[in-house]
């Protein structure tokens, strides 16, 4: 049976350089913080009788060792991998192993009109939905978005 968002929270990870919200390149990411981002997700969450898991990582492994045990213990996932989305196979694979398990992927610059590098993101292979270019409410899109495809679950159980 699906989790409920009263029995688990939502896991929201952050890959590299999210930590530096608000200090770096503010003209593409703004000036919110990382710590603003994580009240407007709870918030979110809480609307809907839920809760949030926010972690950040520079480090892949540790991305990666998060996304497994979101298989196990949470409702969803929203991720920002930030550089990640583009390099990173060991994370589609770590994602393809949530079975059932609603994932959103967020940027909050549109990665389509950066650098062609930017344009491909593994993540998305395995995403249920990407948000790109609505700087951090894009993270609210997320946590709503998980929230209602928790709540479909859960009544087609």
């Amino acid at each position: 049976m699906p989790r409920t968002l009263a029995d688990a929270p939502i896991m929201i990870l952050n890959g590299p350089n999210l930590n530096l919200l608000g200090q770096r390149q503010p003209d593409v990411y703004g000036s919110g913080t990382l710590a603003e981002v994580e009240a407007l997700c709870a918030k979110a969450a809480a609307g809907h009788g839920g809760t949030i898991d926010f972690r950040q990582s520079n480090h892949e492994g540790e991305l990666v060792d998060w996304i497994q045990e979101a298989r196990l213990t949470h409702a969803g996932i929203v991720i920002n991998p930030g550089a990640y989305s583009h390099t990173s196979i060991a994370i589609l694979d770590a994602l393809n192993t949530c079975d059932g398990l609603p994932v959103l992927e967020v940027h909050i610059s549109n990665i389509h009109r950066r650098e062609t590098f930017r344009h491909h993101s593994y993540v998305s292979l395995r995403a249920d939905g990407v948000i790109a270019g609505c700087g951090v409410q894009g993270y609210v899109f997320g946590v709503e978005r998980v929230a209602a495809l928790v709540l479909a679950a859960t009544a087609e159980a």
